[in-house]
């Protein structure tokens, strides 16, 4: 039994040091993405920005707001989708609509339901209202600069008929769990997409952003076709490979309100997705066990003891945390969080990826689902 401990310990030694090594490497490589540009357009084409509503979440009015103040030279619809008539997202809308008169702006309100995902739903009402070729949809909890626009059709026009997305940094409410939700977004969630990206080894699609023409749209079976599908966002991005496509990563960076208010809602949210990844891509989640340089760093120390060896690879494991946080920081141009909480947030994110390997039920808008290996919703 001690011999299984020491070699325990090593095991969970040596994967700290991959992982200290990995966090250097996504270091380096977050430049790349800072330093892209894309090329001005000549012709700025018409665009159609779909947003499905629910409920009055935190900083709605401001985030809504933010995609009316675009600096976008070439015709703009917003069409906001709501499925309850006595939402009160409805009253946020209406503002915008007398606080923006020469905008058009529409207001979709339509109760039909097509398959588990109520998102996917109201992304299927609005589809049909919209006036242009050039579609970009996003969530209601993201907010955008001023020239966000520009920016993903301009990405959009050099992806040769495929589609666009973007990465988020989190905004944090003035509360200690969403502040940690921010901070997981920022230093470890980011990165390793930035990382995955940059090498190769992934091709992300975030519900912040997917640009894309409505011929392709139909050719992947429409917004129908993801109905029932809980991750719609990464179905897209499947979709639109899988039909010869690129997805691509625009260097423009909007902003998600972290709504947590509680552990608890911290806890469930961040596990129904750790939960979802799993069962969509396994093999790509058991990999980011080397991305808990930290808290795999503490398991050697406490199976092994501490020693001068075991003390460095738990500070390398540490500054290597650090240099992530510090060049995030400057990559995004916001800070998500002290450098002294990051430990706390590297310690929950290894519970929450280690309660993420059992179970297939996740709970989402207050209903509890099944999650099949094919990313399929079902009642439980």
């Amino acid at each position: 039994m001690q011999a299984l401990i020491h070699w325990a310990g090593w095991a969970a030694t040596i994967l700290a040091l991959t992982g200290a090594g990995y966090a250097f490497a996504a270091v380096c490589l977050a430049g790349r993405f800072k330093a892209a540009r894309q090329r001005a357009l000549v012709k700025y084409p018409p665009v159609t920005l779909l947003k499905p509503l629910h409920l009055d979440e935190p900083r709605l009015r401001e985030n809504l707001e933010s995609f009316c103040r675009q600096d976008y030279p070439a015709p703009l619809q917003i069409v906001f989708g709501i499925q309850d008539p006595l939402d009160p997202a409805v009253r946020v809308v209406e503002g915008l609509k007398r606080d923006y008169p020469n905008l058009d702006i529409e207001l979709v309100i339509d109760t039909r339901i097509y398959g588990a995902n109520r998102k996917v739903s109201n992304l299927i009402n609005l589809v049909e209202r919209a006036k242009f070729d050039v579609l970009i949809l996003s969530d209601s909890d993201i907010e955008a600069g001023t020239d966000y626009l520009p920016g993903v059709t301009a990405s959009l026009e050099n992806a040769g008929g495929g589609a666009v997305t973007c990465v988020y940094t989190g905004t944090a409410l003035s509360n200690i769990w969403s502040r940690l939700v921010a901070m997981g977004i920022n230093y470890q969630f980011i990165p390793n997409a930035l990382f995955g990206t940059t090498i190769g080894l992934a091709t992300p699609c975030f519900g912040s952003t997917i640009a894309l023409r409505k011929d392709l749209l139909r050719r992947i079976g429409g917004m129908e076709a993801f109905s029932d599908l809980l991750a719609d966002d990464y179905e897209i991005g499947r979709a639109v490979r899988e039909h010869g496509h690129r997805m691509t990563l625009a260097p423009v960076v909007v902003a998600h309100t972290c709504c947590e208010q509680s552990g608890q809602e911290m806890f469930a949210h961040e596990l129904r997705w750790a939960r979802t990844i799993r069962l969509l891509n396994r093999s790509g989640h058991w990999g980011t066990l080397v991305t808990h340089a930290l808290p795999l760093a503490l398991i050697a120390i406490a199976l092994n003891g501490v020693t001068l060896f075991s003390g460095g690879v738990l500070g390398t494991a540490l500054l290597a945390r650090l240099c992530v946080k510090w060049r995030m920081d400057q990559v995004l141009g916001t800070s998500a969080g002290p450098a002294w909480l990051l430990p706390v947030r590297d310690v929950l994110s290894f519970a929450i990826f280690l309660g993420s390997l059992f179970g297939g039920n996740i709970r989402w808008r207050g209903t509890r689902f099944l999650v099949a290996p094919d990313g399929v919703l079902s009642h439980q």
